[in-house]
């Protein structure tokens, strides 16, 4: 089923923390359903990836941290009431404060970190062409590298993307729906990319 723009918004939280764990977005999602477990129910709610960075192994969050959940407009009641949780994401405390909701907007340059894929990178070109057929969007791809996500339990692996020269309801329909699956994991979310040069 392809989602429509009007469908799915942003919760927004505030996310207090100092380190979280390599891989962590397997915890973060097993706590999040644990205090809501609604969310679990619709493969379409989606964890947008922290923005992080890297020290001796650990992940090291901002002092401003936010954590987004991309959800249809039905689900943001049982988002609500994660305000004011406080997670045990393996052993490290994410405390979350109040949320607000925020529109899709569209944007013609969008990233996605990871989208999960298990073939090479010509056979998951051809597929997101595919996808993207489906959902009626015309745009430019720039394949990244091949990466994967793991903890002791999981590993998914497939590739980033850049998906550039999309039209307003083009780009809000794939933030909307994504590319492959793993939503709730952070995979095949976009969100805006303003640079190509450089990319990996």
């Amino acid at each position: 089923m392809i989602l429509s723009r009007s469908a799915m918004i942003d919760m927004v939280f505030d996310a207090t923390g100092e380190t979280l764990p390599s891989g962590y977005p397997f915890a973060l999602w097993a706590e999040l359903v644990s205090h809501a477990p609604e969310l679990s129910g619709d493969e379409s709610v989606g964890v947008v990836p922290l923005r992080t960075a890297e020290s001796n192994g650990d992940i090291l969050l901002p002092r401003r941290a936010k954590l987004i959940l991309r959800l249809p407009q039905t689900m943001i009641h049982a988002a609500e009431t994660l305000s004011g949780k406080e997670l045990n994401i393996s052993g490290r405390p994410l405390r979350l404060g109040a949320s607000q909701r925020r529109q899709i907007q569209p944007h013609p340059t969008l990233h996605a970190q990871l989208v999960v894929d298990a073939g090479d990178e010509m056979a998951f070109l051809a597929k997101v062409q595919a996808d993207l057929n489906t959902m009626d969007i015309k745009a430019g791809l720039i394949c990244g590298r091949h990466q994967s996500l793991a903890d002791n339990h999981h590993t998914l692996s497939g590739y980033s993307l850049v998906v550039h020269d999309l039209k307003p309801e083009a780009s809000l329909c794939l933030q909307s729906n994504g590319l492959g699956g793993e939503r709730c994991f952070g995979c095949g979310i976009f969100l805006p990319y303003k640079v190509i040069s450089g990319f990996e």
